[in-house]
């Protein structure tokens, strides 16, 4: 049995050289200090703590949402960069751990060939050191000295944290954006439903002019304005028709399938408005919203790219053991244990001409830390803006909800009160053509605005992280 131990040195230069002090790491930017409320509300429990099966309390809705979170191809994508991102995971947690690699070399008078060969860092070493046939197995492991891969290693743990998040964030905005369609089609059936209950009113107003012409009381121009009026109106329910069908194809393509009818309420008037619970404080935002857990991941690690690239400065420590069966001959080579040979290469390798290369990598990692940290603070921002204004915006909607319905009630009484007047001879048609005319904008204002309140708080639920879980 042979024993063979070598320590292979590169040239190896001063750690002085290569110090941390060489090293400029810039100072980042100080985190903005993040008002401590919104709006002055000190609640602590928030609306986005709900779950989203809770939270829309109607059963066409969630049934919507489950098929979507089922279906739906950029959550699918996501999961898929899940998977991604735990194989780089595997893929850095590997590289802590030595290598095994079979090797069977064989010499032919003064060539020597390669068989197979799947060795690494060591295989020139083993070439000229051993000189005749050999048939075994090598290994290769790099001593993490500084701590270069553990934090490679961490990194992609982080990341994979951050792709979960970034899944979360993405069945948030579905959530999201499954309920705002469903909103938009039930304020446009309603609005369709406004505008063909008006037809019928002007239908009957078309027809009581006809008559009075007949009579000698209305001349052909009253005609021709209100038979104008019920052609714009009919227009309009084209119109409403056409965004009904753009709401529900787009609902279905958010379900992964093709084109069909949805299920759905008979009113957006029938349904109970989402209860805009307590909404919490910033610090319950931070923790709650996948946006913004997800650009702290990446922020932790970038900081650990940035560790992974100053080590690359520092030496290496390499061992390669081997053992297999070596000899001059094959038979000779094949005869055990005699021809076992047993061997540890060491190497301490430090870079030379390399520096601005690693230089680089470093500038590199130190600039898309920076990034990171401008992201994080930009989706503070972001999240911080969003609640306020969904939380002005509901109150804000509320109010014109309740003036918009007042509004109507009044301008339907003017309807009924300029027919009178006209049938009395009191009023002109254009005083009944105004009332109408009103009366039909104002009811299509007040169904928008029912709309709009519904997704005033369906935003509000998103920017407070609600609709993941």
């Amino acid at each position: 049995m042979k024993c063979l131990f070598h320590i292979a040195g590169v040239t190896l230069l001063t750690l002085a050289t290569y110090s941390c002090k060489s090293i400029d790491i810039p100072t980042l930017p100080e985190m903005p200090e993040v008002p401590g409320t919104f709006l002055g509300s000190t609640d602590m429990l928030s609306i986005g703590d709900i779950s989203w099966g809770v939270f829309f309390d109607d059963p066409y809705l969630t049934a919507l949402i489950e098929e979507a979170l089922a279906n739906n191809l950029d959550l699918l994508a996501t999961v898929e960069r899940i998977e991604i991102a735990r194989t780089q995971f595997q893929i850095r947690e590997g590289a802590l751990y030595p290598t095994m690699d079979g090797i069977v070399r064989y010499r032919s008078g003064d060539i020597k060939s390669n068989v197979l060969n799947g060795s690494i860092n060591g295989d020139r070493n083993v070439t000229n050191r051993v000189e005749n046939n050999f048939i075994g197995f090598q290994s290769h492991w790099e001593i993490d000295l500084w701590g270069k891969l553990r934090n490679r290693r961490d990194a992609a743990y982080f990341r994979i944290l951050a792709t979960e998040k970034g899944q979360q964030l993405v069945t948030t905005t579905l959530v999201a954006e499954v309920a705002r369609l469903y909103y938009d089609l039930l304020g446009f059936d309603m609005e369709l439903e406004t505008i063909e209950k008006n037809m019928e009113f002007q239908k009957m107003a078309l027809e009581l002019i006809k008559i009075q012409k007949m009579a000698g009381r209305a001349t052909e121009l009253a005609v021709q304005q209100f038979s104008a009026q019920l052609l714009s109106t009919q227009s309009l329910r084209y119109k409403k028709r056409q965004e009904i069908i753009e709401a529900e194809n787009a609902l279905d393509f958010l379900m992964g399938r093709f084109p069909e009818p949805i299920a759905r309420a008979e009113s957006l008037s029938d349904i109970r408005l989402p209860e805009v619970v307590n909404t919490g404080v910033p610090a319950d935002l931070l923790l709650r919203r996948p946006d913004i857990q997800e650009a702290e991941l990446k922020l932790l690690a970038s900081k650990l790219d940035v560790d992974a690239a100053r080590a690359e400065f520092f030496p290496s420590l390499n061992l390669t053991p081997y053992m297999g069966l070596n000899d001059r001959s094959i038979p000779a080579a094949l005869q055990f244990p005699g021809s076992l040979t047993v061997g540890l290469l060491g190497g301490i390798t430090s870079p030379i001409l390399q520096r601005g290369r690693i230089r680089a990598g470093f500038d590199q990692s130190i600039a898309e830390n920076k990034i990171s940290l401008y992201n994080y603070q930009q989706t503070i921002l972001r999240g911080f803006r969003e609640v306020v204004t969904s939380l002005q915006r509901v109150d804000n909607l509320k109010n014109l909800y309740a003036l918009k319905e007042e509004e109507t009630q009044v301008l339907l009484k003017a309807v009924t009160t300029a027919n009178d007047l006209f049938r009395g001879g009191y009023a002109s048609y254009l005083e009944v053509i105004t009332a109408q005319a009103r009366a039909l904008e104002v009811e299509l204002e007040m169904a928008s605005t029912r709309k709009e309140v519904f997704q005033s708080v369906i935003d509000l639920y998103r920017s407070l992280g609600g609709g993941w879980n």
